[in-house]
């Protein structure tokens, strides 16, 4: 039986001959901030091919969304937290200023629910992970997060680990863009790569 081969284009979309192009894009190109859009007055640059958030002086909450509005997706991406590493991957958000809403998948220290859910200005946590798999967590180091959101359905990933797997009825019926997120408080530093997107029908 022969086997196909996988081409990777240049605009990094995933392709197999005679298949088509599945829809796996990547969300930063590794040289700026183009696709997203600044909210707030935290620091988010680009240094050595990685996207860096940074608290800066006034030490609020700031956001870094994409400028297209995603619905059902399969995400995954890499985070390092160099310093306190509380952050966190929104979806289906809007913003305004730097109040958002949506739904926060934690990015935080040990102990802090790395992979739960999170409502800001509304219910507040929806799910945590049981406490055990925060052994999943490498602070410090590279790690993978994955999310999958279809319908009313939110599933998380930390390294190969499921964190959780939960239903809502108000996600299900929201769209809206995916953003990273730099937490007030200041002395919070989070480097982030290889952020790729599959939009799901």
């Amino acid at each position: 039986m022969r086997l196909a081969t996988l081409a990777v284009t240049s605009l990094g979309l995933l392709t197999v001959p005679g298949a088509g192009v599945a829809q796996v894009v990547s969300l930063f190109n590794g040289r700026d901030l183009e696709g997203w859009r600044v909210h707030g007055t935290e620091r988010w640059y680009v240094e050595d091919g990685e996207l860096v958030c940074e608290s800066g002086p006034d030490e609020q909450y700031g956001y870094l969304a994409t400028e297209k509005a995603y619905k059902d997706f399969d995400l995954t991406l890499e985070f390092r937290q160099e310093a306190d590493g509380n952050s966190g991957v929104f979806f289906r958000s809007s913003i305004e200023g730097t109040r958002i809403t949506g739904w926060q998948v934690e990015v935080a220290p040990p102990g802090l629910y790395t992979g739960g859910i999170y409502e800001s200005y509304g219910r507040g946590w929806l799910i945590q992970p049981d406490p055990d798999r925060d052994a999943a967590l490498r602070m410090g180091e590279w790690n993978t997060m994955r999310v999958r959101v279809v319908g009313d359905q939110v599933t998380t990933w930390l390294n190969g680990v499921q964190m959780i797997d939960f239903e809502d009825a108000k996600i299900g019926a929201a769209t809206g863009s995916i953003a990273l997120q730099i937490h007030d408080g200041g002395g919070i530093r989070v480097r982030w790569r290889n952020l790729r997107v599959e939009e799901l029908d």
